[in-house]
Formats: structure tokens, C-alpha cells, sequence
């Protein structure tokens, strides 16, 4: 669960965010922009994080009273060397943050950690990865928990999906570059399983807001609505100004997660009452337009 520290919104001095060049980091530093608030943005161009110096160039960066998020991540993790990458990373920020005053740290996790359960997930569903991508995120956030000492937040979002997606990501990423190109949408299956998506601008709001409140704790990001891929392949090509015509095709392997992950956001509501995250079609419509520009 999530509680804030700061009782109004106060912005950082500065915000140091790792993995700055990636899809979270480019957007949370877009979102710190516009907030006016002082960023750092260093990207694997910066500062290579795997790289034998790194956390002495890393400490180098930071200044007292810097609030840092880590995005930095190689994801998703799909085999044990890239596990061991990104377990070196952490150890490479929590090994630099322990010599610099930092005044509070930011994870973006994953919601991978959690098992597949038939009912909505919440932040008290234990932690029960079932992939390497989550053991990752998992060993990551135990390692910020027990080796840092800066007030901390971890934030899982569930799947992601925005206009500069570097993975073209299964669902409303593919299927509007898809529908963009003038080619079919190519459903896994019928499409029937049924999932929450995020808009990348929406995650990047709530950064901001846990740094302005110096959140601690763990918040699940998610809208807490389900739709399956069928209907969003027909929310994209309804939208789109050209003929699309969606493909069904057979599967390679089971339905991720057993074909549903509800989450129930009541946590979110509770501490950021005033927050309304963007509506899947609203959200495809937004992408779509940024797509075809």
C-alpha cells in the first residue's frame, strides 16, 4: 500500500531518472518537463550501468537531496543472462545511492511478480513470480528494500502501451502500427483473453504525483478494467480511417496468465483520489492519431 510523507505536493529539487532513453523513463521525463520540475535524464548513452565504473559515474551525478527513479531495465527478461544484467544494475544504483544523500527513490517494477489468480489482483496478493521477468523485478525490489535506506515507492504496472513502445507489444501497440500500415491485425487466437492496459502518459502521471507526495510503499498501476484483444482490435479498426480487417491464427502455447488478470485499484483511489486514468478508447485514438501524423 501506498502513504505519503508529504502532506501537500511539494516538487524535488531534482529528479535523477535512470533508463531515461527507454519507454517509462523517456515519458516520465516528458511528464517532469512539463511539470517544471528539474531533471537528469541519463540514458545507457550516459551512463552504462553494466560498465565496471558506473557506480562511481553515478554517484558523480548525484546531488544531495536528488530524488532518483530507476527505470533502467533490460526487459523483459527472458533468459538468465539478461536476469544477471539487471541484477547488476540494481546493484550498480544501490551501491551509488548508499554514498549520496538521495531524499527518495522510485522502482518501476512489474506486475509480474504477482502468480495468476482468478480473482482481481491487489498489493497484498503475495509476490509469486512465475517467469524470469518477474523473479527479476521481484529480486530488484527486495534488493531496494533491504539494502537502501531513502524512503522508497515501488510501482507495478500491468501491460503498457503508447506510441513509443520500442517492444511493439502484443495489443493496442501492434495493432495501431498495424492498422497505420494498412496491414491486417493479426490476433493470437481468437483474441479472447482478456487484460488491463495502460496508457505510458498515465504511469508517467503517477511518478510525478508520488514524487511530488514523497510516496513510500507499493501501488499497483492499473485501470482495473479488462478487455480482450478482440475487442481492442475492433476499437482500432473502427478508428482507423482505412479498411482493417483482423486475423485470427492458431496459438503456439497457452494463454498468458490463463487468459485473465483483473486488478482491483482500489489503493490507487485511495491515494490519488482526484486521479481518472484515460479510458482505453480514448487512449487508442490518442495513440492512433500520434501513429498516423
Amino acid at each position: 500500500m501506498l502513504r505519503h510523507l508529504a502532506r501537500e505536493p511539494t516538487n524535488p529539487s531534482r529528479v535523477v531518472v535512470l533508463g531515461a532513453g527507454g519507454f517509462v523513463g523517456a515519458a516520465v521525463c516528458r511528464r517532469l518537463a512539463t511539470a517544471n520540475i528539474d531533471v537528469l535524464p541519463l540514458a545507457r548513452s550516459d551512463l552504462d550501468l553494466l560498465a565496471p565504473d558506473a557506480t562511481e559515474k553515478l554517484k558523480a551525478c548525484l546531488r544531495p537531496g536528488d530524488a532518483v527513479v530507476a527505470a533502467a531495465a533490460r526487459a523483459p527478461c527472458r533468459d538468465l543472462d539478461m536476469l544477471i544484467e539487471n541484477i547488476v544494475m540494481a546493484r550498480t544504483i544501490i551501491a551509488a545511492i548508499k554514498g549520496a544523500p538521495i531524499s527518495h527513490l522510485v522502482n518501476i517494477s512489474s506486475d509480474a511478480v504477482y502468480a495468476d489468480e482468478p480473482v482481481p489482483l491487489t498489493e497484498e496478493t503475495p509476490a509469486a513470480p512465475s517467469t524470469l521477468h518477474g523473479v527479476m523485478h521481484l529480486a530488484r525490489e527486495i534488493a531496494f528494500q533491504s539494502e537502501t535506506t531513502a524512503p522508497l515507492a515501488i510501482l507495478r504496472p500491468t501491460l503498457l502501451y503508447g506510441l513509443n513502445d520500442p517492444h511493439n507489444g502484443y495489443g493496442p501497440n501492434r495493432f495501431c502500427r498495424s492498422a497505420a500500415a494498412g496491414e491486417d491485425i493479426v490476433l493470437f487466437g481468437a483474441g479472447e483473453e482478456r487484460r488491463d492496459h495502460v496508457l505510458i502518459d498515465d504511469l508517467a502521471e503517477i511518478v510525478v504525483r508520488v514524487l511530488t507526495r514523497r510516496s513510500v510503499g507499493s501501488l499497483n498501476v492499473a485501470t482495473g478494467e479488462v478487455h480482450s484483444f478482440r475487442a481492442i482490435a475492433d476499437l482500432v479498426a473502427q478508428a482507423s480511417p482505412q479498411r482493417v480487417a483482423i486475423r485470427e491464427s492458431s496459438r503456439n502455447g497457452p494463454m498468458p496468465h490463463k487468459g485473465y488478470r483483473p486488478f482491483d485499484i482500489s489503493a490507487a483511489l485511495a491515494a490519488f483520489p482526484d486521479f481518472d486514468y484515460v479510458k482505453l478508447p480514448a487512449g487508442i485514438r490518442r495513440v492512433q492519431e500520434r501513429t498516423e501524423r
